[in-house]
């Protein structure tokens, strides 16, 4: 069987070693970097600034406590160029360990038809198809957004901005605002409705007085016009560079001809991954549902397996989220929340001291669990974490509420110590009221 893959970031790249494994004859194309938004562009590009501005932070607590007595510099030219190297590295990796995995990996703009893909004057025909073009950064339509920045050219600006306005809401606006803000910019982020709404309220308030507290967030605050030296906005002007944050468009025109797509252009599909085309199917951010990389990973085998004739459905139970910021703020959440008004409880608790936390506690900074359970059943409807490995253990929580493990399953779980992050301590006594 013959399989041609469009897209190699987490979602095509992912499905097109999925499908060679399974013994499909496997051809990808990637118009431009194999890896994607992700690694090339964006949560990979987020590491590599975030590393450097937690640094700043923790070198900023202890001169305040007299432990050391140093003032760094920061030499953004430098940094930016480590991280396009460090990518470029990586990027290497993950070409070597495509081709590896028995995939024909092919450079340039596809040209899709029924039946076969053209990529300049040569044709790869196909049994199957397996879109995962991905998203770019929206673009709103306010006058003068031409004028604005959007996570693809953080890495090319020449320095650290002064003044950096943020227009946005989301993980994006929150994880560049904690940044910049690290390295000397006064930020402020321009949110048309509320900020982090994702987030639980106490989760929230955390984010914003402890972890972005010199980080002015103006909600329902929204932007009337971009210039090339600033923002308007209802309250006035606000001078500085502007950085767009405000959602994702799907990369599918190149398909619309082939494929039903929804009102913001993404690619309708089923839990098998397929679309409205017998024997097309799509994965990750151009199907427009939540644009993680283990989510497009996970797209990507589903579409990938079914393909190839084994039966395969995407679950989006308990997807593990997170924002990358002084301390990981992770969560995940239940799609509806069971048990009736009168049942639901909460309970949340200061994190602990440990690696990364210890010199915080000095100052309350130590991080923030909360749990949201249902108390006659046992449901556990939301779980959040403020905390340096917060992200890590969200990702076990999410296992452990997809096998159905209740409140009470965590009565005698046993964690490594000394462990940052207070969500099974917090689990483990709620459970006695249960």
């Amino acid at each position: 069987m013959k399989i041609v893959v469009i897209g190699g970031g987490p979602a095509g790249r992912t499905a097109a070693m999925e499908a060679s494994e399974l013994g499909a004859d496997v051809t990808l194309i990637e118009k431009n970097k194999i890896g994607g938004k992700c690694l090339n562009e964006g949560c990979v590009v987020v590491c590599g600034l975030n590393d450097v501005a937690k640094y700043l932070r923790n070198t900023k607590k202890f001169n305040e406590h007299g432990i050391i007595n140093l003032n760094p510099e920061i030499n953004f030219d430098k940094v930016t160029g480590g991280v396009k190297e460090t990518i470029g590295k990586i990027r290497h990796i993950l070409e070597v360990e495509t081709r590896e995995a028995g995939v024909n990996v092919v450079m340039g703009d596809a040209l899709v038809e029924e039946g076969y893909v053209s990529v300049g004057s040569e044709r790869h025909n196909y049994d199957k198809l397996i879109i995962g073009t991905g998203a770019g950064a929206f673009i709103p339509p306010v006058e003068g957004a031409e004028h604005a920045l959007t996570y693809r050219d953080v890495l090319n600006i020449p320095e650290v901005p002064e003044n950096l306005n943020i227009v946005g809401s989301g993980v994006i606006a929150a994880e560049f605002a904690g940044i910049f803000s690290a390295m000397g910019s006064k930020v402020r982020i321009f949110c048309r409705h509320s900020f982090l709404k994702m987030l639980d309220l106490d989760i929230k308030s955390y984010v914003v007085e402890k972890l972005l507290g010199d980080v002015e967030v103006l909600e329902n605050t929204p932007v009337n016009a971009i210039r090339p030296d600033g923002l308007e906005t209802d309250d006035g002007f606000f001078e500085g560079t502007v950085l767009l944050a405000v959602g994702m468009v799907p990369h599918s025109d190149a398909v619309k001809h082939l494929v039903d797509t929804g009102r913001n252009g993404e690619i309708l599909v089923n839990s098998k991954m397929e679309t409205s085309k017998e024997g097309v199917y799509a994965a990750g951010d151009v199907v427009g549902g939540i644009g993680l990389t283990p989510v497009a990973r996970m797209e990507g085998v589903v579409a990938a397996r079914n393909a190839c004739g084994i039966h395969a459905e995407a679950d989006y139970r308990y997807v593990p989220s997170s924002i990358s910021l002084q301390y990981d703020v992770s969560f995940l959440k239940s799609e509806s929340s069971t048990g009736s008004e009168g049942r639901v409880s909460e309970g949340h608790i200061p994190g602990s001291s440990g690696p990364d936390t210890f010199w915080r506690v000095l100052d309350g900074e130590t991080g923030l669990s909360k749990v949201v359970f249902d108390a006659e059943t046992g449901d556990i409807n939301g779980l959040f974490a403020v905390s340096p490995s917060g992200r890590t253990t969200m990702a076990y929580m999410s296992k452990f509420l997809r096998d159905s493990y209740k409140i009470h399953d965590f009565d005698n779980f046993v964690e490594t110590h000394p462990s940052t992050d207070s969500i099974y301590k917090l689990i483990r006594f709620l459970s006695k009221f249960e």
